[in-house]
């Protein structure tokens, strides 16, 4: 009790220390931004920008679809390109062109060598001075480089518009004609532009040849390099992860864990009545599952668009269904079933583990279901309605699409929504409570997986922080601290703490030791994950100092993941512990695939692309999606239906349950989603990745290497994959179905037969 006493002081101090460091970092970013100016100007006075352009530009893509309409600074999506690296290329090609036109009345590639490389220095030099007046909020332009960038926002009035000439870009970018109708919003939205590769490109005050945004994108033509801190760093990093690793396997082999405990001779849950609230969750899991199949069929159209922009195998899809309506509903329904799933979970086994049925238990568990279900499909129709009609900035922030990735949903529903968390973890905890009051050895685990669903619920709030106003800079930094510290966060506490709890109600472990395991791995996972936030914000115009603490605490995010294998192992053999245990064979299975898959997607994949090097040359290219792909579904999705399926054991019949049709879905989802990543996804971001380092960001989302016929076949190769992983979900649907229509599977295996005994002698 002491030492577990000791571990609870340690998390609690890591916890504040690394938060009070986060947030310092949070104001160092809204000191240090990249300036937003008052106006852009000729060195003759002539306005380019007008006051307010730059705000209203970044609201008007935000509208549009954002990122989900290309990225900027690199977070978004693929197809479209990175309109930070895509301008900042266009840019520097029409400046060297105007200059090559004044000076010798030809082309620039016509020029000859040492007259090329003359105007590329003196294209760097112009790019890279910053001539940004503090005092006036203004910046200023020589006379050539205005034209230039009047040329290039020509070029993006026309595209976001109705420019019949551009049909062809436009498909290849996966964008509708007439993107955004309001001439104000055409108009400002080079200005957005603009401004985020003036930021990728000018030095900081004070600094050389280092930009606000560290020298992102790699761009030649301006010298745009990584610099010498994302270097240094990236060694140092993988240096510490390596001893980090060492220290915790050394940690490991001196402090052994006690063995597992005998398990009980039969199923201690079999018993088990569900309470009305217990019951009262069925529903959720059925929406769990219509969610996911809702999104794997938006993943497949979203994944076509690559190929065939505005159709879908001729038919013109996206006329009522655009790209950026099918990526949004994909990615953001992905984080939908699977915190639904959790949520229901928590309502599940909250009177289980307590024994107590709270008064109106049942009630609060089915308004927060409706509730839940009012914000899902409200949110997705607005979001849907004000895209397709363009209903404008004002509309899109508060009930439409906001236009940013996992947190796209419009700000009312977003309120919403947390009232709706916060209404679950009050639920919860009158569950939990009388178990939390009551001396156990397992309280502690139950005390965390309190304090998870709190934070899970708390920490949606900072999706409320920023406004449609706000710094792009500051838009990041929050939005980051909701989507990492719930998935690389607390997430990973909940699942840890309840999967822990679940096998101690079994049986299966024994309460002391996984109540300090939990709290030490909680520490590992947190020490880490907490100011590994910073990975993502290298990039996206904060104080280079953000690129060391990011760099080294991200390395110690996989230090934990190392021994998952250990762990995958140990529940394989829990598996077979007892004839009984078999009962939740597919559960525990799927517990296993979440070890193989933090491993694999969360370790490698993820390690791969995190350090400031790699991150440099890959972000916003299709080795991201990989590294997505494999973690989010193969970590938390599969819990999320490990977890379904522990609960729709206790609330069915279980003379109805198919282990043929779950031993499809289990293998068939795993086998899928490999195929995926393995066959398309991380091909694609190796070719992409070798075209940014050669040639530049801009080359490798640019349309010559999207709709390269390799990247075009790769596409294509993920059809294979998701036809497995698809028939893999329909399984799935087809087995909850059968749960509920009551429909009995024939058993045909003796191990169905032998562990349906020795529960019915339970």
């Amino acid at each position: 009790m002491h030492a577990t006493r000791k571990l609870w002081t340690w998390l609690a101090i890591i916890c504040v220390m690394s938060f009070a460091v986060l947030g310092w970092v949070g104001t160092e970013i809204y000191l240090t931004a990249p300036p937003i100016p008052k106006q852009v100007i000729s060195n003759d006075g002539t306005v380019i920008f007008a006051d307010g352009q730059v705000p209203l530009g970044q609201e008007a893509w935000l509208s549009a679809g954002g990122q989900q309409l290309g990225s900027v600074w690199g977070h978004g999506s693929y197809v479209a390109p990175d309109w930070s690296a895509d301008w900042l290329h266009r840019e520097s090609l029409a400046l060297l062109e105007i200059w090559a036109q004044k000076e010798a009345r030809t082309s620039f590639d016509q020029l000859k060598p040492g007259h090329q490389a003359e105007l590329k220095a003196r294209l760097k030099l112009e790019m890279r001075s910053n001539t940004y007046e503090a005092s006036t909020n203004v910046i200023t332009l020589s006379a050539d480089r205005a034209k230039a960038v009047r040329q290039v926002a020509q070029h993006y009035i026309a595209l976001f518009g109705n420019d019949p000439s551009l049909e062809k870009l436009r498909e290849q970018y996966a964008m509708n004609r007439g993107t955004l109708p309001e001439i104000k919003d055409l108009q400002a939205l080079p200005a957005f532009f603009f401004w985020s590769a003036w930021s990728a490109a000018t030095d900081r005050p004070g600094a050389k040849d280092l930009s606000y945004t560290s020298n992102w994108p790699h761009e030649p033509l301006v010298d745009n390099t990584p610099t010498a801190g994302a270097g240094i760093w990236s060694i140092a990093s993988i240096i510490l992860m390596i001893a980090a690793i060492a220290g915790m396997i050394f940690y490991h082999s001196i402090n052994k864990e006690e063995g597992d405990p005998v398990p009980p001779k039969a199923d201690p849950l079999f018993d088990l009545k569900p309470t009305p609230s217990m019951q009262a969750t069925r529903k959720y899991f059925y929406v769990v599952i219509g969610l996911i199949l809702a999104q794997v069929g938006m993943g497949v159209i979203t994944a076509h668009y690559a190929v065939e922009g505005h159709s879908f195998f001729g038919f013109p899809l996206a006329d009522i269904l655009p790209f950026t309506v099918s990526r949004t509903i994909h990615t953001q329904f992905a984080v939908l079933w699977i915190a639904t799933a959790w949520l229901a979970t928590g309502l599940y086994i909250a009177p289980a583990i307590s024994g107590h049925e709270p008064k109106f238990q049942k009630l609060g568990v089915n308004v927060l279901f409706y509730a839940l279900l009012f914000i899902v499909v409200g949110s997705t129709a607005f979001g849907w309605l004000g895209s397709l009609q363009h209903k404008g900035n004002e509309f899109s922030f508060w009930i439409g699409n906001q236009g940013l990735e996992f947190t796209s949903m419009g700000r009312v529903w977003q309120i919403l929504l947390f009232i709706g968390l916060l209404f679950w973890v009050t639920l919860l905890g009158r569950g939990l409570l009388p178990a939390l009051k009551k001396p156990s050895e397992s309280r502690g685990l139950i005390a965390m997986v309190f304090l998870a669903a709190m934070c899970i619920g708390g920490f949606y709030a900072t999706s409320l922080t920023w406004g449609p106003h706000t710094h792009y800079s500051m838009i990041e930094y929050w939005r980051w601290w909701l989507v990492h510290l719930w998935v690389e966060g607390f997430f990973e506490v909940f699942a840890t703490a309840v999967i822990a709890l679940l096998f101690t109600r079994l049986g299966l472990i024994r309460a002391a030791t996984a109540n300090s395991a939990i709290i030490l791995e909680t520490i590992v996972f947190l020490f880490g994950g907490i100011l590994g936030t910073l990975h993502h914000l290298y990039f996206t115009g904060t104080p280079t100092f953000v690129i060391a603490i990011g760099a080294m605490f991200s390395a110690l995010e996989v230090v934990p993941l190392a021994m998952i294998g250990v762990e995958a192992f140990r529940n394989y053999q829990r598996s077979k512990a007892a004839p009984w245990v078999q009962a939740y064979k597919w559960s525990i299975l799927c517990f296993i695939a979440v070890g193989f898959w933090n491993t694999v997607g969360a370790g490698l994949l993820g390690f791969s692309i995190n350090t400031p090097l790699a991150l440099y040359y890959m972000q916003g290219l299709n080795m991201t999606a990989a590294h997505g792909h494999a973690a989010l579904f193969g970590v938390y999705g599969m819990l999320g239906i490990g977890l379904l399926l522990f609960c729709l054991r206790g609330l069915s019949d279980r003379a109805l349950w198919s282990d043929k049709l779950l031993q499809a879905m289990f293998w068939l989802l795993n086998i899928g989603l490999a195929m995926m990543v393995f066959m398309s996804l991380v091909p694609a971001g190796i070719y992409q990745a070798v075209a940014s380092i050669t040639k530049g960001m801009w080359f490798a989302r640019s349309p010559e290497v999207i709709h390269s016929h390799f990247m075009e076949t790769l596409v294509w190769m993920r059809v294979p994959g998701d036809i497995v992983f698809s028939i893999g979900v329909v399984c799935l649907a087809v087995f909850a179905l059968r749960l509920l229509t009551g429909r009995k599977p024939v058993q045909t295996n003796a191990a169905d037969m032998s562990y349906a005994k020795v529960s019915s002698k339970a």
